[in-house]
C-alpha cells in the first residue's frame, strides 16, 4: 500500500518555483530570496530552503554569496511555449460561468495567457466578414468558442485558425471540441414529466439552440412529445427575442389562457429568470407549474425546494480544453471530439399535472 507523501513548505515553494522556470516567468536569473519571500509570504529561510533544493535538482546554479541564482540552459529549454488563448462567449455574462473561470485558471496554471475578447458572438452576430476581420485584429495564438452558434464554429472550422468549441453546434464539423451528453438526460426527463401527467410542456432555450435547426437535445425533447401523441409546434420550443424584455415577452406569451404546465429552461441564468416570473406571478412550483433546469449550478444546493436539473461534472470539459492548447503550443493536431456524461436528477420542482 502507497503512502501519501506530505510535501513541507519549503518543498512546496521548491515545487512552485519550478513550475514558474518552466513556464518562462523567468529567463536567466531568478530573484533573490528576500524578494520572493515577500512576494509568497513565508520568511526568507524557507524560500532559501527551497532554492538549495533546486540547486541540488539542477534547475539552479549558485553565483555565489550575495548573488542571484542562475537558471540552468536545461530547464529553460522545456519551458512551455505561452500561448495566447482568446475565450470568445457568447455573451458578457459568460465570464462568470462556473466552467468558464476554472478554465481561464488552469490555462494560467499551465502557462498559457487566456484572456476573455472584447467582443462576444451576441455582438457580432452572424456577419463572418465581421468575425474574420476582428479575429485578424485580435491576434491570438488560439480560440476557445464557449457556446458558439453553427455559423460561428463553421467558420471557425473552414479557417486556419486555431480553434475548440467548447459546447455550441460543433457536431460533424473538422474541430476539436468537448461538451455534456444531455440526449439521455433530456430524454428521461422529458418522460418524467409525461408519468406525472404534463402535456403542455415548453422547453426554452437560446437561439443559437434552435437555429437552424433544434440541436440533439431539443430534437430528443420534441421526439418524445411526438411519441407520445402531442402535436409539436412553436408553443414546445417558441422563439424569442434575446434580451430581458423579450423573455418577459414570451413568458407573458406563453402564460395565456392555456398555459404550460411544466417548463424546461436551458442555462441556469433563465431558469433564475423563469423561477422569479412566476413566483411574482403569484404561481406555485411545482403545484401550478413544474421546472427543469437542464445545467447545475452550486447555488441550486441551498435552494429550497430542491432544483431538478441535469447535472455533468465540469473538470474532464476544463482538462480537455486545456490538453488541446498544450497540443497545438507544440504544433501537435488535434480536432478531438469528445462527450461528458450527463445525468438528469429530480427535484422538487417538478409534480404532478394539474
Amino acid at each position: 500500500m502507497s503512502h501519501l507523501k506530505v510535501l513541507t513548505i519549503a518543498e512546496q515553494i521548491a515545487k512552485h518555483l519550478h513550475q514558474e522556470i518552466m513556464h518562462g516567468r523567468w529567463q536567466e536569473l531568478i530573484p533573490g530570496r528576500n524578494e520572493l519571500a515577500k512576494e509568497l509570504g513565508v520568511n526568507s529561510k524557507t524560500v532559501e530552503s527551497a532554492l538549495r533544493q533546486l540547486e541540488k535538482e539542477g534547475v539552479l546554479i549558485a553565483q555565489g554569496a550575495g548573488k542571484r541564482r542562475r537558471i540552468k540552459a536545461s530547464s529553460k529549454m522545456k519551458q512551455v511555449s505561452k500561448l495566447r488563448v482568446a475565450l470568445l462567449l457568447l455573451d458578457k455574462m459568460d465570464a462568470s460561468n462556473v466552467c468558464t473561470i476554472e478554465l481561464y485558471h488552469q490555462l494560467e496554471e499551465a502557462g498559457f495567457t487566456p484572456f476573455y475578447s472584447e467582443k462576444c458572438m451576441s455582438e457580432l452576430g452572424t456577419d463572418t466578414n465581421r468575425l474574420a476581420k476582428y479575429v485578424k485584429q485580435t491576434g491570438a495564438d488560439g480560440w476557445v468558442i464557449i457556446s458558439g452558434s453553427r455559423s460561428i464554429l463553421e467558420w471557425f472550422s473552414a479557417h486556419e485558425v486555431p480553434a475548440f468549441a467548447m459546447f455550441g453546434r460543433r457536431g460533424s464539423l473538422p474541430i476539436a471540441a468537448v461538451g455534456p451528453d444531455k440526449v439521455g438526460a433530456i430524454t428521461n426527463a422529458t418522460d418524467r414529466l409525461l408519468e406525472l401527467g404534463h402535456r403542455r410542456i415548453s422547453l426554452l432555450c437560446r437561439e443559437q439552440r434552435r437555429i437552424p435547426e433544434p440541436g440533439l437535445s431539443e430534437r430528443a425533447f420534441l421526439g418524445k412529445l411526438t411519441d407520445a401523441g402531442i402535436e409539436t409546434g412553436k408553443f414546445n420550443m417558441p422563439d424569442w427575442e434575446e434580451s430581458k424584455d423579450g423573455f418577459n415577452k414570451i413568458l407573458d406569451s406563453l402564460f395565456g389562457p392555456t398555459p404550460p404546465t411544466a417548463l424546461i429552461v436551458d442555462e441556469v441564468f433563465l431558469f433564475n429568470a423563469a423561477y422569479y416570473y412566476l413566483t411574482s406571478r403569484g404561481m406555485r412550483i411545482p403545484e401550478d407549474v413544474s421546472l427543469i433546469c437542464t445545467d447545475n449550478d452550486p447555488t441550486f444546493a441551498w435552494c429550497c425546494p430542491s432544483v431538478s436539473c441535469v447535472i455533468w461534472d465540469y473538470s474532464p470539459v476544463v482538462r480537455r480544453v486545456v490538453r488541446w492548447v498544450s497540443n497545438i503550443s507544440h504544433g501537435k493536431k488535434d480536432l478531438r471530439q469528445t462527450l461528458t456524461k450527463s445525468e438528469f436528477v429530480e427535484g422538487e420542482t417538478i409534480g404532478q399535472a394539474k
